[in-house]
């Protein structure tokens, strides 16, 4: 079963998560074999650190939640709350199977929650510059929730449309950067 993870910081939280960004990274280690994406959420300075992004495949929503809870940052408090959805890997690749590999245009996580009919169950037909795309769905699977996509695109807009924008109670849309150590 494939999950989305958005980790949302709390505010004034950048010293505790760099202070713990090897045991981060140690953690994510272990789950190497599973991640499909991962990668800061940032500002729109596109430095600062405001979330993180973990995309993984585990056997259930209980390990989904260990994961999720049991992550150092969270652990310590550097994060205010955390989105944890079922999610279906419509690429079927993982972000390191991107053809534009990790460097290139800006990158963007653009995370619709749902508010009615599901939409966006499709992949837009231009997926050059598509990442990740999904939809959020309830814990058995059976209720649409809203959509994640991570992308490459040249600014804040263009990425946000990719979504159907009617069809979201909310659309965000940070920066994003493939994650893991560098």
């Amino acid at each position: 079963m494939e999950f989305f993870c958005y980790h949302r910081d709390r505010p004034d939280s950048l010293a505790l998560r760099m202070e713990l960004l090897e045991e981060h990274w140690s953690y994510m280690d272990q789950y190497a074999q599973e991640l499909i994406a991962r990668g800061p959420a940032l500002a729109a300075d596109g430095e600062t650190p405001v979330g993180s992004v973990h995309v993984v495949d585990l056997p259930d929503p209980a390990a989904a939640r260990a994961f999720a809870f049991d992550e150092p940052c969270y652990q310590a408090g550097a994060y205010r709350d955390v989105l944890l959805r079922r999610w279906r890997n419509l690429l079927g690749r993982t972000m390191w199977e991107f053809p534009g590999g990790p460097a290139g245009d800006d990158r963007y996580l653009v995370l619709g929650l749902g508010s009615g009919l599901p939409a966006d169950l499709v992949p837009p037909p231009d997926r050059d510059g598509l990442i990740a795309f999904g939809p959020l769905l309830s814990d058995d699977g059976d209720t649409w929730l809203g959509t994640a996509v991570l992308l490459s695109a040249p600014d804040p807009d263009t990425a946000r449309a990719v979504l159907t924008p009617d069809s979201y109670a909310e659309i965000e849309v940070h920066r994003w950067e493939f994650g893991g150590r560098r």
